[in-house]
């Protein structure tokens, strides 16, 4: 029957114009901002530097080895390591960057930093609301703009924090375990050797 497609067609525009007004899972618009979507968990907008504990200067994992910074491909990031070291996290000394930016006007969020960075330093943000009256300074992030907490990746990414969170308890273990067993041969005193005697050695008689 010719038309039998529109019908159709309108059918269902109708049914989910009615059903709008009961179904919610049905409204195509959110009321932005006061509602807002809820983003996916592998959702992702641009770095951020991770620290533990409640210092977001002494905390930060990162110990500025530039990886990030050589692997970037519209060399977005900017690091100057620092001429002393502090303890980390661990208690460890560490270098640290006295200077981390990243240009996120240039940033592509492409995710390699997160994927070449060995300590676990840096990940992506799900933040969006980034609009600014500036085109550069303002979207030139520092050192102190890019620190969140690893309690704030937990929040946003708690699949991957837990996964993070597993892997450097094991290896903070395994140092410890590894430190504990190397002390006691460290500080266990050597065997003294007899000192030799001058007189002969017994021969034995012969029959």
């Amino acid at each position: 029957m010719i038309g039998t497609g529109i019908l159709k067609g309108m059918a269902v525009t109708a049914r989910n114009f009615v059903g709008s007004y009961f179904d919610k899972e049905r409204l195509i618009t959110v009321q932005y901002p006061e509602e807002r979507n809820p983003l996916p968990e592998n959702y992702r907008n641009f770095p951020f530097l991770v620290y533990d504990g409640d210092d977001s200067q002494a905390g930060l994992r990162c110990v500025a080895c530039k990886i990030c910074e050589k692997e970037c491909p519209p060399q977005c990031i900017y690091i100057v390591k620092s001429d002393d070291k502090k303890p980390d996290y661990m208690g460890k000394p560490q270098f640290y960057p006295k200077v981390f930016d990243i240009d996120i006007s240039v940033c592509m969020s492409c995710q390699i930093c997160v994927e070449v960075c060995p300590f676990e330093a840096i990940k992506m943000d799900k933040d969006f609301e980034l609009s600014t009256r500036e085109r550069f300074d303002a979207l030139l992030m520092r050192k102190d703009d890019l620190a969140k907490s690893n309690d704030y990746y937990r929040r946003i990414s708690p699949t991957d924090a837990a996964e993070v969170d597993r892997k450097l308890t094991a290896a903070a273990e395994a140092a410890a375990k590894k430190k504990a067993a190397a002390a006691p041969a460290a500080t266990k005193p050597a065997t003294p050797t007899p000192p030799a005697s001058n007189e002969p050695a017994p021969t034995r008689a012969s029959s």
